[in-house]
């Protein structure tokens, strides 16, 4: 059965968290703090370490799924469930840590990102191989690290803490969820809401008080870190117990086939070709012989003597050739082997590949368009040439190398732009080479969603209404990180028949809407219109109503 066992490293930081956690009563040293700010990077540390453990286990899950998908299918979909609700989960905790920040701060999103987060290119978990931007706080820039007036405002005043807690509980009954019943008891979920929770003087409080009632930012930041690794750690045992319900040993392997690994089937004039020739579940002490033939579909008795023959070793012949001319080309063989009689059998196989001229790629990494006023990663890159050998330029814009990725780059539209060619040279075999041109279409950032308690229509509890605060624009179905701000919106009901408006300046309900809000009764509605955000082009944009109703 499945069980993650803690490493020592872990162990400590487990400790240090719940030693630092105790001093919080206490006056918030600079030593304290300084301990909060370690304690926060190891477990920001661990939690990327451990991030890769679960990609490996995912990746031989999904290798098991590949030998024999109608019985590990299940389970591999089960394991991609986990993974989804976890990333959903993480996300949105980071997004409360960014939001903590910028309330705190009373900074806008833009000088957040640009004063305390450092962008790096990190691999993705979930895609190995593949390199995605991932944004890290830097805690100790920040100057409010030590306050707890703004970050208890959030947390307990404004309702998130509660909000919090309701997405946790969700999360642990949806993730055991994907696990046969017989088997959840090996699962671990540390993420616990409904333990016992007291105040210095013994009183009895809840999760949402004990972890978010008058604690320092940095001591916020450490715990949204911890949830985190709980969450990653649940998912671990999650899907490690679902992998360990396969019975790998079942998998038979009842015939032996020719494969074909080529380095490329892609080839620029002029380069070599190269391939591996293997047999699955093959002898690695025999040394193959393979008989190959250019141009043919498949070997036969009649052309046999034309082919040429390549001796293999330790299971494995390699081919290589030069790609002398442009096209489709293809040739067939067989690999001759023992089998355990002593009699010799051939396994045919054939392959093709495309030998082109230089040709340009370039991709904008996130979106088939450019964004005005944000950075645009864009992948460049032209089939058997180094990277660092390519020499792009744009036709509006900027166009710059991304420091946090070797060899992408940045793209940043100016405002007004429609459209922009990416073009670019190459150094090639000592020669530069005009590699040819992409147009992109430019357009600006999308508008965000306004939204109150993430709703923007329905009914809604009062004192979640309350408890909101404020109108929140959130960007849906949209790959780049980046955030809008209310600058101000009108606020409609109806009173004794009469009807009420009320303007505020901001996202933040004013005290006069709150007390409306307070005195509201069943079925009443609450109109928010006029709203109006600021974006990251520095346009002003003028987002959707909300139409609330009070339960």
């Amino acid at each position: 059965m499945a069980g993650y066992k803690e490493t020592p490293r872990q162990k400590m930081i487990a400790m240090m968290y719940l030693v630092l956690t105790a001093l919080l009563a206490l006056n918030v040293s600079k030593e304290i703090l300084d301990a909060f700010l370690v304690v926060n990077e190891s477990m920001v540390s661990t939690n990327e370490t451990f991030g890769n453990k679960i990609n490996s286990t995912y990746s031989q899950f999904e290798f098991q799924n590949e030998l024999n998908p109608a019985k590990v299918g299940p389970y591999w979909e089960n394991a991609q469930e986990a993974q989804r609700i976890s990333d959903d989960l993480i996300k949105y905790i980071n997004k409360v840590k960014f939001d903590i920040v910028m309330y705190s701060e009373r900074k806008d999103s833009l000088t957040i990102m640009e004063e305390y987060y450092t962008r790096k290119e990190v691999p993705d978990l979930r895609d190995p191989g593949k390199m995605i931007p991932s944004y890290v706080l830097n805690l100790e820039k920040v100057p409010s690290k030590d306050k707890f007036d703004r970050t208890t405002n959030y947390f307990i005043n404004q309702g998130n803490a509660a909000i919090l807690k309701q997405k946790i509980e969700d999360y642990k009954v949806d993730i055991l969820s994907l696990v046969d019943e017989q088997y959840r008891g090996v699962v671990k979920i540390g993420l616990v809401t409904d333990g016992d929770y007291f105040t210095a003087d013994g009183q009895r409080e809840s999760w949402e008080m004990h972890n978010f009632y008058a604690t320092i930012l940095a001591a916020e930041i450490t715990i949204l870190n911890k949830l985190i690794n709980e969450i990653l750690t649940a998912e671990f045992d999650v899907v490690a117990e679902l992998f360990n319900e396969i019975d790998v040993t079942d998998f038979k392997f009842d015939e032996v086939a020719a494969k074909v690994i080529p380095k490329t089937s892609y080839i620029l004039k002029g380069e070599k070709y190269e391939a591996e020739v293997l047999v699955a579940a093959y002898d690695s002490k025999q040394d193959p012989q393979v008989f190959i033939l250019k141009g043919a579909d498949k070997i036969t008795s009649a052309n046999i003597g034309r082919a040429q023959k390549i001796s293999g070793k330790g299971g494995v012949a390699k081919l290589d050739w030069t790609a002398a001319t442009e096209g489709t080309h293809k040739y067939a063989g067989i690999i001759r082997i023992v089998d355990p009689t002593g009699a010799e059998k051939d396994y045919p196989f054939k392959h093709e590949y495309i030998v082109a001229p230089p040709s340009l790629t370039v991709a904008a990494k996130k979106m088939n368009v450019f964004y005005i006023a944000v950075p645009n990663p864009v992948s460049i890159s032209v089939p058997g040439i180094a990277k660092e050998n390519i020499r792009p330029s744009i036709s509006t814009g900027t166009i710059k190398r991304d420091p946090s990725s070797k060899g992408d780059w940045i793209v940043t539209m100016p405002t007004g732009t429609r459209k922009a060619v990416v073009s670019a040279s190459a150094d090639y075999q000592g020669e530069m080479v005009n590699m040819g041109s992409a147009e992109f279409r430019v357009k600006r950032v999308p508008d965000p969603v306004a939204e109150v308690a993430g709703k923007i229509q329905g009914q809604i509890e009062k004192n979640i209404l309350i408890a909101a605060g404020a109108i929140i624009p959130e960007m849906k179905d949209f790959e780049f990180e980046l955030y809008f701000v209310v600058t101000s919106f009108k606020m409609i009901t109806i009173i004794g028949g009469d009807l009420v408006q009320k303007n505020a300046r901001g996202n933040r309900f004013t005290e006069d809407m709150v007390n409306i809000m307070k005195d509201a009764r069943r079925k009443q509605r609450f109109f928010f219109q006029n709203i109006q955000a600021t974006g990251p082009d520095g346009t002003t944009r003028s987002l959707n109503p909300i139409n609330l109703e009070i339960k």
